[in-house]
């Protein structure tokens, strides 16, 4: 994988654009997990959120390591 990202003339870190890919994907799973009542069962909302977006951060590093190499 390679290192930086080159968007528009601007050298970007790879991590960086794969981490606001998550967060998109995080976004929308929030939306579907307050839609179909998930929260009321989680203890705390934060903590489970953060631990969804590192789950779908591993995912997306993991597909886009599969995709350049």
């Amino acid at each position: 994988m390679i290192g930086e990202i080159d968007i528009l003339g601007v050298f970007v870190p790879a991590v960086l654009v794969l981490m606001f890919i998550a967060y998109l994907v995080n976004l929308v799973l929030r939306n579907v997990f307050a839609r179909i009542g998930v929260y009321r069962f989680i203890w705390h909302r934060s903590i489970f959120d953060l631990g969804i977006y590192v789950l779908v951060l591993g995912l997306v590093v993991i597909v886009s390591h599969r995709f350049i190499t």
